[in-house]
């Protein structure tokens, strides 16, 4: 009998992003897999009941969940959706584990295979599957759209016969995915781009950009980045060198536009509310961090604050307010990740000793299984066995081969500093970039190329 994918509809207010495609669930059809999806998930991205069916889905209802093997989801599930799923069932989703250990915990009890989509490690093979780099694409280009809506004036120079607008100035604050993007997007737009990243590999991609990269470029600057491409925390004295140059410069910017991250911890504090005081009335700061904490002080979740004529975006779910399109990559995404584990038959199994596994799989077997959540002081998790595991049968110990580490997680908090801790630390520099726009992980020539994706989300 053919084994049964169920595509949620968001119940999260703020999501309006779905995890299936027409285009997805035509080719999980063609694996002979069942697909349900249901009714209205696809509405808010502009995807209609009749799509999924043509692409050969039934619709169903929420309870249809409890039919099936396989959960497609951008968000984690909540307590009643938990729930609702079938023992055994695999689900893949944006889990954001850190902070909602509980939530992770309750979906082990409730023998839910748990995959965290933003887990997925930054390699070649995975790139397709990478969603923090698809979202975070798509959010610095929003941000970008979102800081020049609420700019109110013309961001390129423009000389007419009344006189000239000058050129907006825009300074980009984290040069990963999202902050790539979002300076190719205001060059674009005419605007002069300035950027900041404490890795100096990311020097080289903003000036590739047409854009100028602002950095205390010192010895401690020259080390600022691990062999996986993320951001290391800066001294105390590296952060005050950083933090007066940075406020120098942003005394004179039309719109700030912040991205860092890093991974497991809160959102380093980049621009304190003495930065917000001395920029000009009218200027504008978009907080892409603002569902971690915030790089801005004073940047509030889901609002547009003014403090002394200065607006302070705070948009929550960036990569939700172009839905559409989120929802076409995040659907690639999860597809591209799903396929490798369904064989030419059409059975679904979880290839227990592939890495992309080991380092995605949260929950399996009654259990937390994924090393940074599971506790050691508790009855040791059943741990992911070497043989393909089929969905909802219990694993047995690996006792010679234990789980690979993860690699680094999604975006979550944990303690604020003072500015230039780490921009965009959640994402590792991009390989070199090419002439005009960045690609989801490398930036391509012209127009971004969808890829690994801000945040819960995306972040961003």
């Amino acid at each position: 009998m053919a084994q049964t994918i169920f595509v949620a509809k968001e119940s999260h207010p703020a999501e309006k992003r779905v995890a299936a495609s027409p285009e997805t669930v035509k080719k999980y059809v063609q694996k002979g897999l069942n697909v349900i999806v249901e009714k209205g998930a696809g509405l808010a991205s502009g995807i209609t009941d009749g799509e999924f069916e043509t692409a050969g889905a039934k619709i169903g209802a929420a309870s249809d969940a409890g039919k099936a093997d396989i959960l497609l989801r951008v968000r984690r599930p909540n307590a009643a959706e938990v729930k609702e799923a079938a023992k055994g069932a695999a689900v893949f989703a944006a889990m954001d584990p850190y902070g909602n250990e509980a939530e992770v915990e309750a979906m082990g009890k409730a023998g839910l295979s748990a995959f965290a989509m933003e887990f997925m490690p930054r390699i070649t093979r995975a790139q397709s599957m990478d969603i923090l780099s698809s979202q975070a694409n798509l959010a610095g280009y929003r941000a970008v759209i979102d800081g020049s809506e609420q700019y109110g004036r013309a961001l390129p120079m423009m000389m007419t016969a009344a006189g000239t607008v000058p050129a907006a100035k825009v300074f980009v604050m984290g040069v990963g995915v999202a902050g790539l993007q979002a300076i190719a997007t205001a060059r674009r737009l005419g605007a002069i781009v300035t950027a900041t990243d404490v890795r100096p590999a990311t020097k080289e991609q903003v000036e590739s950009l047409g854009a100028k990269f602002l950095a205390v470029e010192d010895d401690e600057f020259k080390q600022a980045q691990t062999a996986g491409g993320y951001a290391k925390e800066m001294s105390k004295e590296y952060q005050a060198k950083q933090a007066a140059l940075t406020a120098s410069h942003i005394a004179k910017q039309d719109i700030v536009i912040t991205t860092a991250l890093i991974p497991g911890r809160p959102a380093p504090r980049l621009v304190t509310k003495e930065m917000v005081a001395s920029m000009r009335p009218g200027s504008v700061l978009v907080d892409l961090a603002v569902e971690r904490g915030g790089n801005v002080e004073g940047a509030v979740l889901g609002k547009v604050v003014e403090v002394n004529g200065v607006k302070i975006v705070g948009y929550e779910n960036v990569p939700g307010r172009l839905a559409a399109s989120a929802s076409l990559l995040y659907a690639k995404n999860l597809y591209a990740f799903l396929e490798t584990m369904v064989s030419k038959d059409g059975v679904f199994a979880i290839p227990a000793e592939d890495e992309l596994v080991k380092a995605t799989l949260l929950t399996h077997g009654g259990a937390v299984v994924h090393p940074n959540f599971a506790k050691a002081a508790a009855t040791p998790a059943p741990a992911v066995a070497a043989a393909v595991v089929a969905p909802g049968e219990p694993v047995k110990k690996a006792a010679a081969k234990p789980s690979a580490k993860a690699a680094p997680a999604g975006k979550k908090p944990a303690t604020a500093k003072a500015a230039a801790k780490a921009p965009d630390a959640s994402e590792p520099a991009p390989k070199k970039a090419a002439a005009k726009t960045p690609a989801a992980k490398t930036p391509a020539a012209k127009t971004p190329a969808a890829k690994k994706p801000a945040s819960k989300g995306a972040k961003a």
